[in-house]
């Protein structure tokens, strides 16, 4: 049994979007030590092609990103019939209200500050995942 949490989360498709090359690798390590299947982009473009192939379960995003940004990504995940219930969190260097609200308004479900921690990581994963178990 994971920790002392009482929903697994292995098995689970999770998509990490991020530019940074060591916050990719950070939540690839720990989310495929708890048993969930890592896809990686490194932006938003590049990211909904991976989507539509593979329907994840949750998908992180960062918000400062090349091309296409955190939010225009989750606004166009959100837009999609196909997507519009995909939990999409939000992952920010920035911490302020704005960047919080702004993060609601196109959808997204959480936010998370970097750097985060494993436990703020599948929290936020069981928060929002809907298990067909």
């Amino acid at each position: 049994m994971s920790e002392n949490f009482d929903t697994d989360i292995s098995g689970l498709k999770v998509m990490v979007i991020d530019d940074s090359k060591t916050i990719r690798r950070t939540a690839e390590s720990l989310l495929k030590k708890a048993g969930c299947n890592v896809l990686t982009a490194t932006d938003g473009f590049e990211a909904l092609s991976i989507i539509a192939d593979s329907h994840p379960d949750v998908i992180f995003v960062d918000i400062m990103m090349p091309r296409l940004d955190g939010y225009q990504t989750c606004s166009l995940i959100k837009s999609n019939s196909d997507f519009k219930d995909t939990p999409v969190i939000m992952l920010s260097s920035k911490d302020s209200l704005f960047d919080r609200a702004r993060g609601r308004i196109v959808g997204s479900e959480q936010y998370l500050t970097k750097p985060f921690t494993k436990d703020e990581l599948l929290s936020a994963i069981r928060a929002h995942v809907r298990y067909a178990a």
